[in-house]
């Protein structure tokens, strides 16, 4: 597989001229953006001047059409953006990875992960299938929530889960179910009430202690079957998944049932949506695309999950 700095000559070298092209359509699309934000502002402000009441409302009202108007403006962008440069730096990874901007993985492997609550409500886009290395994996962004009543009886929503979200063959098939989540009880509780949090989580199944002090230190493990889950992880692959989570900072979740390696890492925003108020060719932003994409198809590698250290049963 390409490296990180193979797929950044290949954003700069093969798609500057694209990069031009949309960089000036970014320019003009913010021009108009700031444009139609200053009129709809000053006419809500003059509504709410001559009404002198109903604040809530307008404020509501001002804010939903905002966030109508700005992705109505910036949909064609998107699109263009992401058929001329995302789905070119995918195929340089992989020329037989299939890419679709505006599907996700199915909710049923997300709930099939085990790694979150059953959503009630799940959108995502950026969606890659295909194999590496012989290894099946897919991923795309999600963003998973769950519906709430507030005291007056209406619905609110809260993110369970946004990021992005990866299934990979991983050659054995698991009796047992194992979960690995980012260890937050201790890091913020301290050892012993964290411990005592983290054994007492009647959402989760027993608890299983890894031998590995830095791996404890950063995850907490569950599982109906602890031979298992210390046969699943062995201080080998709890190094590679140390490795990961370094590389990505920010929280990783993973998962192994039935077939399949389940990974989710957890981001506020979508990946790989442009950014208006950023200039394509600026080298941060270039980097923030090419890193995630890399480390996305990139886990069939680092974990190893191409030699086969297990055969399925």
């Amino acid at each position: 597989m390409k490296s990180v700095s193979e797929l950044t000559d290949f954003y700069y070298k093969n798609l500057f001229p694209t990069l031009q092209k949309l960089e000036n359509d970014r320019k003009s699309l913010r021009h108009r953006i700031i444009f139609v934000a200053i009129t709809v502002s000053a006419i809500f402000a003059a509504i709410a001047y001559a009404l002198n009441n109903y604040y809530d409302f307008i404020i509501f009202i001002y804010i939903a059409l905002g966030a109508l108007l700005y992705k109505f403006m910036i949909k064609d962008y998107t699109h263009e953006f992401k058929m001329s440069v995302i789905k070119p730096l995918i195929h340089a990874i992989d020329k037989t990875l299939l890419y679709s901007s505006a599907t996700h993985v199915s909710e049923y492997l997300f709930e099939h992960s085990k790694l979150f609550a059953d959503p009630d409500r799940m959108s995502g886009n950026d969606y890659v299938k295909g194999q590496i290395d012989g290894i099946n994996i897919q991923f795309s962004d999600i963003h998973a929530q769950k519906r709430n009543q507030n005291s007056k009886g209406k619905d609110t929503w809260s993110t369970i889960f946004q990021g992005l979200f990866i299934v990979a063959d991983f050659n054995k098939h698991f009796s047992g179910e194992t979960v690995v989540l980012p260890d937050t009880a201790q890091s913020t509780f301290g050892d012993i009430i964290g411990h005592w949090l983290q054994s007492n989580n009647a959402a989760r199944d027993e608890l299983v202690k890894m031998d590995d002090p830095e791996f404890e230190k950063e995850f907490v493990v569950y599982s109906t079957d602890q031979i298992e889950a210390r046969y699943i992880l062995s201080h080998s692959l709890m190094k590679k998944l140390l490795d990961f989570k370094h590389k990505s900072k920010y929280p990783v979740y993973i998962s192994f049932i039935g077939t399949h390696i389940y990974m989710a890492i957890s981001y506020d925003k979508d990946l790989f949506e442009p950014s208006v108020f950023h200039s394509l060719l600026d080298y941060k932003v270039a980097m923030e695309y090419v890193k995630t994409l890399h480390l996305a198809i990139g886990v069939v590698e680092e974990l190893k999950l191409n030699q086969k250290l297990w055969s399925k049963v």
